[in-house]
């Protein structure tokens, strides 16, 4: 995207420009993009001056000397709030008149959802376009009575004798007047007409109509000055500044539009944090209740400290068992012999606190104020004379802070001045005229630093762009909700959630030493690790604790994100990595960077290695090989779940077999009997055909290949089956079977010969009769519905050749049956020697073999490989009966995926020497690796129970190459950068003005694009949702420093 992207696109342009002259003007619509009748402006030029006219009649009567001039307030304020109460019961009857219509076709969701069919001039949609009137009740009464109250002491605050009085000139009188009344004006619509959006937008949503109590609260400052100059005792000072306020006054509009002054909901949490941290000597905090609670108890604190009587008592009070060597310092100051002062108590109380709450300032304090106490020698001069020691200290601490903020900021628009044209991907047309323009006008430049500096708000570049505006004064989280409430949570979050408690944990042993700088609430730091960025933010901060908010970025890389963390690697690798450097004076490529190395962290995390799999899954070799691998470990997989499986009903039949004894040794066999429906496809297979010969038998029950096969099979039988007959031919029982039948099963079957047909995948089957050799046998053998897959005879003798018989025996040896109280000391023997056992396992085996490759014997080909570990093989009949056993599609899958792993290991690591090793590389999969997919939950799972290793299969169907992916668990170094933290507020401050107010939401915009020197994508991404998408955001965490 090339430097010159629009700023804002035409639609947004014409969104924008209907938009600022409501805001300017407190509501009013006078663009509305398209054709109104007139009196719909006329009506709102109505409403807007009928405040002023109001106004005007109580300051006629006072002028005429007819009524004092508090009656003349009263009386204006009461018609005011008449009018008011009106204006929105007049609201209330349109909206209950007007019937809804529901608009089937919305072209254009900005400027048609306001659109309106006037008419009349006093017709519903006029009322209800006008005055949109307000959510609640308790609103509409609340804010009539405060549009009154604001009209009656507005006219008060602008009497014409009384401007006079403070300026002693009629045309400033005339003017004060006159620009006066256009703002309170102004606040009286936004308050009752009609709340404009405001561009000083803190939070998204004005749930509570927090919005139009703005502009009249800051009027209601104003007039308070002036209530205390004429009712309080008159000072030089009080009347001075009751002068300029009244010249501001005419300018409240202009800080409104601009969004300077800082909205309700902005203004409390930053005035009780700031009063909290310079008056009271506490800290930020990272929500507002416990902001609230915290300011109570602090000024708690120092209203108490005022009633002690002793000197002592008030240093043992505030002081405990903070820092000795400063407690003895302030504890010999003469100021604390006059206790009860105001100022002494919260000068001491603050900078006693500020000792245990920020003791590295607290310590730069004092000296700075020693310093200047040297070199001051004139006792007369203010400083000594007015001020006591605890003031001393607010007023350096305020200093200190002011300062190293203006710097941060000058640095922050400096970089922004010199990047815009020395990065040639942020160089504009309009780049060389606002360099120009700044040039020019810099000391307007160092002005507005100094004011943000000194109201301790963002330093606002418009679109980062060096057009720099002054932000509204906002609390140090610069967000408003909850920390860690929300996040743009996807497959990425755990591997941020896996590693931040080790994170926190290093970070306690970085900021106990130092590490990390000076970590101060309103910190911020950013960490890298391979494709992985963390973002720390340090919201409170004490003697022992530090309370920190950790946020992740999304993995998969846009090109300005990877062009921005492309930039962060080389700033770390040339801190940290490059030895060669050894000059004893190396210049910085990257100065001016908001980022500064700090140092390494060891954190325990998951490396991330990714191999292309080219010549291992396409090596004919290595693919005929798998499906005998797969065979072995299969085994391996059934013989340890019913082994594990035998250890359950080891324990839940405990109690039983106290009564009922163990297994008898003189028994040598057992018989399972098992039914269960007979499916369809149990029932029938194409493959059954090929068992068909020319000497069949046409009316013989199974061909009589099979029926050959079923003899030779010794102990195991195999079970009955329904077969293909010609079509209108009578199935007949052969009669050695009719004589094994018993009386009941003939009579059944001479029933059923002449009724009619019966749906097949109704019938019930009995299977064969399993007689082990050795009782104990039991405790492995498979559920019998897992070997009914629908195969041809010739398959299971194939089967039986292909068997790992020696493998399988290897297997019983390793088992150790410690669960069982008493077995006998030839168990291993007699389980081996059990063909009846074998004989379930090759049928088992068999069924997944089946599914998962069908009969072909045919060497598979990479992409069924691919398919077949991720689930993903096309239906087929053996497919379609594995999946109807889920237990054993899942542990299929799972032997498959352990075959593969088997399968990339020989090939890097060399081939498996002897069994032990195998069951070795096993035992490894089964303990130490999750191996699966990505996207699996259980992927996720492992992540979280921090499994050692992790392997996923991948494919990327453009390089049409398979990966593979290979997750680490390990302490590794994690390299810590702080940020300078005017930066992110400052961009921060303006991406809340672009997507709350100008609604700038287009992801292509220019301030979201790469800038490797401010690392804007990334900033952005690190803001609180809606406006940021960090895929990971943690609670507040309280780090222990001691």
């Amino acid at each position: 995207m090339g430097p010159d992207v629009p700023l804002l696109n035409d639609y947004k342009q014409e969104f924008f420009l209907k938009r600022f002259p409501q805001t300017v003007l407190g509501g009013p619509r006078f663009k509305l993009g398209y054709c109104a009748p007139p009196y719909i402006y006329v009506n709102q030029i109505i409403l807007f001056l009928t405040p002023w006219v109001l106004g005007g009649v109580g300051t006629l009567l006072y002028q005429l000397d007819i009524m004092k001039d508090y009656y003349t307030a009263a009386l204006s304020g009461g018609l005011m709030f008449v009018t008011a109460l009106i204006l929105q019961i007049t609201n209330l009857y349109a909206k209950q008149k007007t019937v809804t219509v529901e608009r089937m076709q919305i072209q254009n969701t900005l400027t048609d959802e306001d659109e309106f069919e006037f008419s009349s001039c006093v017709g519903s949609e006029t009322v209800k376009f006008i005055i949109p009137g307000k959510k609640y009740i308790i609103n509409t009464v609340f804010h009539s009575l405060l549009a009154g109250v604001l009209c009656g002491l507005g006219t008060w605050y602008l009497l014409p004798n009384r401007l006079t009085l403070l300026y002693s000139n009629i045309g400033g009188t005339v003017i004060v007047f006159v620009f006066g009344w256009v703002t309170i004006c102004i606040g009286e619509y936004s308050l009752i007409i009609n709340t404009a959006t405001e561009t000083a937008t803190f939070q998204a949503l004005d749930t509570y109509e927090i919005t139009a109590l703005m502009r009249p609260f800051y009027i209601f400052v104003f007039i308070a000055v002036d209530l205390a100059h004429r009712f309080a005792v008159s000072t030089p000072v009080l009347e001075q500044t009751n002068q300029i306020l009244h010249i501001v006054f005419l300018f409240l509009p202009v800080l409104w539009a601009m969004g300077i002054l800082p909205p309700l909901d902005a203004l409390f949490p930053w005035g009780m944090e700031q009063l909290l941290e310079f008056g009271l000597g506490g800290s930020p905090l990272s929500s507002n209740t416990k902001l609230l609670v915290m300011f109570l108890i602090s000024a708690g604190t120092a209203i108490a400290s005022y009633f002690i009587p002793s000197t002592l008592g008030v240093i043992l009070f505030m002081t405990g068992l903070s820092p000795f060597a400063m407690i003895a310092f302030l504890s010999l100051d003469r100021s604390l012999q006059n206790l009860h002062s105001v100022s002494v108590c919260i000068g001491f109380t603050r900078i006693f606190r500020m000792v245990w709450q920020n003791t590295e300032n607290a310590l730069l304090d004092i000296v700075v104020m020693s310093i200047t106490q040297m070199l001051v020698f004139n006792p007369d001069l203010w400083w000594n004379r007015s001020l006591d020691t605890g003031i001393k200290l607010l007023l350096v601490g305020i200093l200190r802070d002011r300062l190293l903020q203006f710097v941060s900021k000058l640095q922050f628009a400096v970089a922004i001045l010199l990047t815009s044209w020395t990065e040639k991907k942020q160089r504009r047309k309009s780049t060389a005229t606002l360099i120009t323009l700044n040039v020019v006008f810099f000391p307007i430049l160092l002005t507005f630093v100094a004011i943000s500096a000194l109201l301790s708000s963002p330093l606002l570049p418009l679109f980062t762009l060096p057009v720099f505006l002054i932000g509204f004064p906002r609390p140090i989280r610069s967000w408003p909700g909850p920390v860690g409430a929300t996040a743009c949570v996807c497959s990425d979050t755990v591997y941020y959630q896996q590693m931040v408690p080790s994170l926190a944990v290093a970070l306690q042993s970085a900021l106990a030493a130092g590490s990390l700088g000076l970590s101060l609430p309103g910190s911020h730091y950013l960490c890298r690790f391979q494709d992985r960025l963390m973002w720390i933010l340090v919201l409170e901060k004490g003697f022992t604790y530090c309370g920190v908010n950790i946020k992740g970025l999304e993995l998969q890389e846009t090109s300005c994100h990877a062009a921005e963390a492309h930039r962060v690697d080389e700033i770390f690798e040339m801190a940290f990595e490059h030895q060669e450097h050894t000059k004893i004076v190396s210049l910085n490529h990257h100065f001016g960077n908001i980022l500064t190395p700090c140092t390494v962290l060891p954190v325990r995390m998951y490396s991330d290695a990714r191999s292309v799999l080219s010549g291992i899954i396409d090596s004919h070799e290595n693919l005929k090989h798998l499906k005998n691998d797969f065979i072995k470990v299969l085994v391996w997989m059934l013989v340890q779940y019913c082994y594990k499986k035998s250890k359950k009903w080891e324990k839940l039949d405990s109690a039983d077999e106290n009564k009922k004894g163990s297994f008898p040794e003189n028994q040598h066999s057992s018989a399972v009997e098992r039914s269960r429906p007979l499916r369809d496809e149990d029932s029938f297979s194409v493959d059954t055909i090929e068992d068909w010969t020319d000497d069949s038998d046409i009316f013989d029950l199974e061909p009589s290949g099979r029926m050959k096969d079923r003899k030779e099979t010794g102990q195991l039988g195999i079970a009955p089956k329904t077969h293909l007959s010609i079509p209108g031919s009578v199935e007949t029982q052969n009669q050695d079977v009719l004589q094994e039948m018993s009386p009941e099963d003939k009579l059944y079957r001479a029933v059923v010969l002449g009724l009619p047909a019966v749906d097949k995948g109704k019938q019930r089957e009995v299977l064969p009769l399993v007689e082990f050799s050795c009782s104990y046998s039991e405790l492995l053998s498979i559920p019998a519905e897992w070997r009914t897959a629908p195969v041809p005879i010739s398959k299971v003798n194939e089967m039986r050749q292909r068997f790992p018989e020696e493998w399988y025996h290897f297997i019983l040896s390793q088992l150790d049956f410690f669960h069982l109280k008493e077995k006998p000391s030839n168990l291993l023997e007699d389980l081996m020697k059990d063909k009846a056992l074998k004989e379930l396992y090759i049928h088992g085996v068999l069924s997944c073999c089946f599914g998962l490759f069908g009969l072909d014997n045919a060497v598979p080909a990479p992409s069924h490989v691919f398919r077949a570990y991720t689930g993903g093989i096309p239906w087929s009949v053996g497919l379609d009966w594995l999946t109807s056993k889920p237990e054993l599609f899942q542990l299929a899958l799972k032997a498959f995926r352990y075959t593969f792993k088997l399968m990339v290991d020989k090939a890097s690591l060399g081939p498996v020497e002897n069994f032990k090793e195998l069951i070795n590389y096993l035992e490894e999969y089964e303990n130490d690796w999750y191996i699966g997919l990505v996207s699996d939950h259980e992927w996720q799972q492992a992540v979280l129970q921090e499994k050692p290793y992790l392997f996923s299969l991948g494919h990327d169907p453009n390089m049409g190459i398979y990966t593979g992916r290979v997750l680490t668990l390990q302490e590794l170094l994690v390299q810590v950068g702080k940020l300078n933290d005017e930066a992110v507020r400052g961009q921060w401050a303006n991406l809340s003005w672009e997507l709350l107010y100008a609604t700038n939401d287009d992801e292509e915009r220019y301030s979201i694009q790469a800038h490797p020197v401010l690392l804007r994508n990334l900033t952005v991404q690190a803001a609180d949702p809606p406006l940021g998408y960090p895929v990971y955001s943690s609670e507040l965490l309280h780090v222990p420093l001691f």
